[in-house]
């Protein structure tokens, strides 16, 4: 692998930076992390090796990006559940969020299980996450942050533990997200949120409003 060389755009020329983006997350779906090389993703991607340092300055931030790419995907909608205390359902507002958060999961699953077989690439990501503040703890924070507006509003049960539900949910949506993949036999994520729905947030006065869309 090549020294760490500074991220830039070449000047004059489109940024390759989607594509080869592109071509890491496809390679990790379909081969596997262990087979995405600096060399296989060029090829995916239609350019040379040298073009990769261009714009990353290794393996471990190309992957990072591939990680980070769907971020806003999930982040967007946590934050307007946190400016939605007080408006519409809370179950109608946190199903929103949590098929949004369900999306990221299935998206990045395949590169958060390769990490597992690379301990150093797991390492250096774990490291990226701590020194950036990034991590599940922000969903999470969102997701009880949310929850405790609507207690305070009166419009969920003060006795739901905020704590519990929100990692329930973030850790619900990743197993599901998880056993789907891994055996081939997922549910429609869209019937298994109303079902832990009923389970966490209970009695809660859009419930039987949204049920019928089961």
């Amino acid at each position: 692998m090549k020294p760490e060389t500074v991220e830039k755009a070449t000047r004059g020329r489109p940024s390759r930076r989607p594509q080869i983006v592109a071509a890491t997350e496809k390679l990790v779906r379909t081969r596997g992390l262990a087979s995405v090389t600096t060399r296989a993703i060029a090829e995916e991607a239609g350019c040379s090796e040298a073009a990769l340092y261009v714009h990353f300055q290794g393996r471990l931030h190309l992957l990072l990006a591939v990680l980070e790419e769907s971020l806003p995907d999930m982040l967007e909608p946590l934050r307007t559940l946190e400016a939605s205390a007080g408006r519409s359902t809370p179950r109608a507002n946190v199903l929103r969020a949590l098929r949004a958060v369900f999306a990221f999961h299935e998206r990045v699953i395949p590169t958060i299980c390769g990490l597992f077989a690379d301990p150093e690439l797991l390492a250096a990501y774990r490291k990226s996450l701590t020194d950036r503040g990034k991590g599940p703890a922000g969903a999470i924070s969102r997701l009880r942050s949310y929850i405790r507006a609507e207690q305070e509003l009166g419009r969920l049960d003060a006795q739901i533990d905020a704590e519990v539900v929100a990692d329930t949910l973030m850790a619900s949506s990743f197993f599901h997200a998880f056993t789907g993949q891994f055996l081939g036999k997922p549910e429609p994520f869209a019937r298994f949120s109303h079902r832990l729905l009923d389970s966490l947030i209970p009695g809660e006065d859009g419930r039987s409003r949204d049920s019928s869309k089961r």
